[in-house]
């Protein structure tokens, strides 16, 4: 037996594999809510802020609010997976996410009336966007988590890093989306029904993940942590079969007791060079090909479509 099999041997693979895939449709929905807005901008901007005649700081503000969510869904994730724990957390994610998707697609739906730009519908639309930015938040911070205390050891980094892989995958998936709806269509169609399809479209892959959800276990770290030993145990066995569950179980309950500290008890270091590599992302710029991707690319000459193929 190789050394790979032996380290396999007694986990249930298909198992695993299918708890990680539905754990990283969080990390698709990630993608998905950030790029929905790059086929969607264009429409955006003439409903909204030329309709209000508005500046173009209110039209680059509006197209990055959901980024304002993301710091509230981050700044919280940590307080919801603790309290409620790591699956309950997840399922809120999707909830956010569908109504981002409905509510970002049809703002006027509650207070509004259709195709009459205010102030007011502008902010409804906003904080649509907001609520899905806190979807990403949540599911960006506790998808990976989840992921990592579901998976055994020796696969933990491999099917942790799909998480990012569907982030990436989800921002794929988007563009062909707002590709697909806008194919053949006029910019009149476009800029009154498709940018809304766009947006609904979300409702689709954040549906899918709250259902599948419900056929998830809680991990066995959070079930431990709450005193839930049994359940914790049932779990592992399941995952990794009876031998190693014991001694997977014995390493927890080891380390449970010191889940908690304070903010700097890793070292003032690593949590500064953790917070600056996150900033230093930003500052490359990649938002603005994820947002604007279609208006870069129809400066370049590219036509009405092609631009979102693109």
């Amino acid at each position: 037996m190789s050394k790979n099999e032996t380290e396999t041997a007694g986990h249930n693979l298909p198992y695993i594999a299918g708890i990680t895939l539905i754990a990283t449709l969080g990390g698709l929905l990630f993608g998905y809510d950030t790029a929905v807005i790059s086929g969607a901008e264009k429409s955006v901007q003439n409903y909204l802020i030329d309709g209000l005649g508005l500046s173009t700081w209110v039209h680059g503000a509006t197209i990055s609010s959901a980024l304002i969510g993301c710091i509230i869904g981050g700044a919280i994730s940590g307080f919801f997976a603790s309290g409620l724990g790591r699956k309950k957390t997840l399922l809120i994610a999707p909830v956010l996410f569908f109504l981002s998707a409905l509510g970002s697609a049809y703002p006027e739906a509650l207070f509004f009336n259709q195709s009459e730009p205010t102030m007011g519908l502008l902010y409804m639309f906003n904080f649509y966007r907001i609520i899905g930015g806190i979807g990403v938040g949540l599911a960006s911070a506790v998808s990976p988590v989840y992921i990592g205390e579901i998976a055994p050891a020796n696969l933990r980094g491999r099917l942790v890093s799909l998480n990012q892989f569907a982030i990436i995958f989800g921002m794929l998936v988007v563009y062909f989306v707002n590709w697909g709806i806008s194919s053949g269509q006029s910019i009149e169609w476009i800029n009154e029904v498709g940018w809304r399809r766009m947006f609904l479209s979300e409702a689709i892959p954040a549906g899918l993940f709250g259902i599948l959800l419900f056929f998830v276990p809680e991990t066995p770290r959070y079930l431990s942590m709450a005193g839930r030993d049994e359940e914790a145990m049932k779990i592992l066995k399941k995952i990794n079969g009876p031998e190693a569950a014991k001694r997977i179980f014995t390493d927890i309950k080891s380390t449970v007791e010191h889940h908690s500290g304070k903010l700097l008890s890793y070292g003032r270091t690593i949590i500064i060079i953790g917070i600056l590599l996150s900033v230093f992302q930003q500052f490359v710029g990649i938002n603005v090909a994820l947002y604007y991707a279609p208006r870069i690319f129809e400066s370049m000459g590219a036509g009405k479509h092609k631009q979102l193929l693109f």
